[in-house]
């Protein structure tokens, strides 16, 4: 602590400016900046008439002498004493003060003296006797005359000069100056300790650094203190009143101590950088240590935990729920290793900022951290890729397997399923459908054994990282798992094929009985257009005998026909009767067909008989008219009467039994025909 701060108390170390000390922001000691003829420095004493402690004086006086450099003290000092204001005894006591404080250095002592001159009682001490025992002149003078021993510009205004003083700025200069160099000062001896330590710790290296020894100032603050100081004093150097302040004297440089304020800036700037560079080295350090912290975090996390929740979670599920279930818990786990990989990211970032502007010494560390870093977390990334890939060929697996079991189920369902289609083309649409279906199924089951085989290839080249070291991963529960599947999807679709071959065959009998029910049908149709061309068509019974065995050839050749078509419907009855046996489909059997075709065909042998009988008897008639035609032609001439009567007889016999049938219409034997068969069918 300066002796200026011990003697002003704490309350008035303030920026606005108040008494400090009464003596001297009283101004009891001043240097007012003027000088002698001798170019010593003048100190100006004023007295006042209240009582001064002397202690207090001659510890402001040693403040005071310790301003001036040594070349200045050599010069020596012009002490003005001004009593006008005091009493003799007073100013006696600070002249012999001032002989006991530095003798040597005061060379005049001018005591300006009131314009009532002391008694002669009390000034009957005379100075000017005692020079050699005080060691400095002393007169007595007015204040108008103190011009005869120093210049005019040297006085301030109270004695009669143009010196321009300013007590309370020069104090408040002093002050800061005073503050600076104590802050300045301390701050340089902290800086020089930080730096100094540092050095050490870098030549031992195995002593760490103090790192919590920090400045107890703000070297930022300090050094700005300076210059704004440093500033001032070299502004009020050379613009002085010119610029509208304070005008300079020549000691204010050597009083403000503008030198030792440069100085001190010199070497705090040059500690301060040091101290940078210190903590630069230590915030490097530092970093470099955070990034070790946080790298090994992160490899233990992803090494430890991280590596045993996958290795923990191998399964792929037996359905898609437990599969959607395994990828759930394996987001989660994902988005945990998000959070560390995002730190990875951060660091990644921190080390290449750091080698990019790094030390040769950090580089091998650095690139050393981000390798393992970067090995640790490339790895444990993989294996949470290929975790997913597996996951997501296991949902594909068992979305597959559950389609086809769909598939396999609703197949299935249709083969079990009764058929009963209304026609042979329903039958043909269901048939195309059930090979569809199967060839969907056939399909799927190649789609499910490729998934299969690249979801158990995914599994095979799985290994798990466990601290370092690659750990197998056992399948075998995985694997048989899929098989299984597989197999079992195999044999529901070998069943299945086997009902669907069962199925097509049943089809394919089925469509022959729709088709055999069809034609004989079409049998039945054909029977009853040739009974009804029969009945309208076939009505002529010839004009002579030899027409109407024409005729009855051709009938019997038209019955023929009809006989084929008989024959070929019941064929396809009889067919139909074996599929329906063959197919277990009881209802249908023939249906109405067999009795529709023995009807029609009932008719018509009735009616072809008796058109068989008409034309025979036809023939007859026509063949004995025809003989007692010749019999009364003239070539032959007359015959007996007998053989005429005979054959006419014969003639009309025939003729009218002739008429007589043609009188009967045909429908009513057919009518006839149809209850007696119905007659037998009701009583066999």
């Amino acid at each position: 602590m300066s002796l200026i701060e011990s003697v002003i108390p704490t309350c008035f170390k303030q920026t606005t400016i108040v008494p400090v000390t009464k003596s001297l922001f009283s101004g009891c000691f001043t240097f007012t900046g003027g000088k002698d003829r001798r170019s010593g420095l003048i100190l100006t004493i004023p007295l006042c008439t209240e009582q001064t402690s002397m202690e207090e004086l001659s510890s402001t006086l040693d403040y005071l002498l310790g301003i001036p450099s040594d070349k200045c003290k050599a010069r020596g000092f012009t002490v003005i004493v001004d009593g006008r204001k005091s009493q003799w005894n007073i100013v006696k006591t600070v002249v012999l003060m001032l002989q006991n404080v530095i003798p040597a250095e005061v060379s005049l002592v001018c005591v300006v003296k009131p314009d009532e001159f002391w008694d002669k009682k009390v000034t009957h001490f005379c100075f000017w006797k005692e020079k050699d025992r005080l060691g400095f002149e002393v007169i007595l003078v007015s204040a108008n005359k103190l011009t005869r021993y120093i210049e005019p510009c040297q006085l301030t205004d109270e004695f009669g000069g143009s010196l321009v003083y300013d007590h309370i700025d020069w104090v408040n200069k002093r002050l800061v100056f005073e503050k600076f160099t104590k802050e300045s000062s301390s701050l340089l001896d902290e800086l020089v300790v930080i730096n100094d330590s540092e050095k050490s710790s870098q030549l031992d290296k195995e002593r760490p650094p103090d790192c919590n020894f920090l400045p107890s100032l703000d070297p930022e603050t300090v050094l700005q203190t300076g210059h704004e100081l440093l500033s001032e004093l070299q502004q009020r150097r050379f613009n002085g009143a010119e610029g509208g302040g304070v005008a300079w004297s020549p000691m204010d440089d050597e009083l403000l101590a503008q030198p030792q304020v440069m100085k001190l800036l010199d070497s705090l700037r040059e500690q301060y950088t040091k101290y940078q560079e210190v903590c630069r080295q230590r915030s490097k350090r530092s970093q470099l240590e955070d990034i070790q912290t946080k790298v090994m975090q992160v490899v233990n996390w992803l090494e430890g935990p991280g590596t045993e929740q996958l290795r923990t979670q191998w399964g792929i599920g037996d359905s898609i729920r437990a599969s959607q279930a395994l990828q759930q818990k394996h987001e989660e786990i994902e988005s945990q290793h998000s959070e560390w990989f995002a730190v990875y990211v951060e660091l990644n970032q921190q080390i290449a900022a750091l080698l990019s502007a790094g030390d040769e010494e950090d580089l091998v560390e650095l690139k050393g951290l981000q390798q393992q870093l970067s090995d640790v977390c490339y790895r444990q990334a993989s294996q949470l890729e290929s975790r997913q890939n597996v996951l997501q060929s296991a949902h594909e697996f068992h979305g597959t397997a559950q389609d086809l079991s769909q598939q396999l189920d609703g197949l299935l369902g249709m083969l079990c399923a009764d058929v009963a289609p209304a026609d042979g083309a329903a039958i043909q649409q269901t048939l195309k459908h059930l090979e569809e279906k199967l060839k969907s199924v056939e399909g799927a089951l190649v789609g499910l054994r490729e998934k299969g085989q690249v979801l158990m290839d995914q599994m095979s080249n799985q290994t798990s990282w466990s601290y370092g070291k690659d750990v197998p991963i056992d399948n075998k529960d995985n694997v048989d798992h899929i098989q299984g599947v597989m197999e079992d999807m195999q044999l529901r679709k070998q069943r299945c094929e086997d009902m669907v071959d069962v199925r097509r065959l049943k089809m394919l009998q089925m469509v022959q009985l729709f088709k055999c029910e069809e034609d004989a049908s079409q049998a039945v149709e054909w029977l009853g257009e040739l009974l009804d061309a029969l009945l309208k068509t076939h009505i002529r019974l010839g004009d002579d005998s030899q027409e109407t065995k024409v005729l009855l050839e051709k009938h019997k050749k038209f019955v023929d026909v009809a006989q084929s078509t008989y024959d070929y419907g019941r064929q396809l009855l009889q067919a139909t009767v074996v599929l329906c046996q063959s197919l277990r489909c009881s209802t249908r059997s023939s249906g109405d067909t067999l009795p529709r075709l023995n009807r029609v065909w009932k008719q018509f042998t009735v009616t072809t008989e008796e058109r068989v009988h008409r034309l025979e008897m036809a023939c007859s008639f026509h063949t004995a008219a025809e003989k007692v035609l010749v019999q009364a032609s003239p070539d032959q001439g007359d015959l007996p009467v007998e053989v005429e009567q005979e054959t006419y007889e014969e003639v009309e016999t025939v003729g009218k039994a002739l008429l007589d049938r043609l009188t009967v219409p045909m429908l009513d034997l057919m009518i006839h025909a149809i209850l007696i068969m119905d007659c037998q069918s009701l009583y066999p």
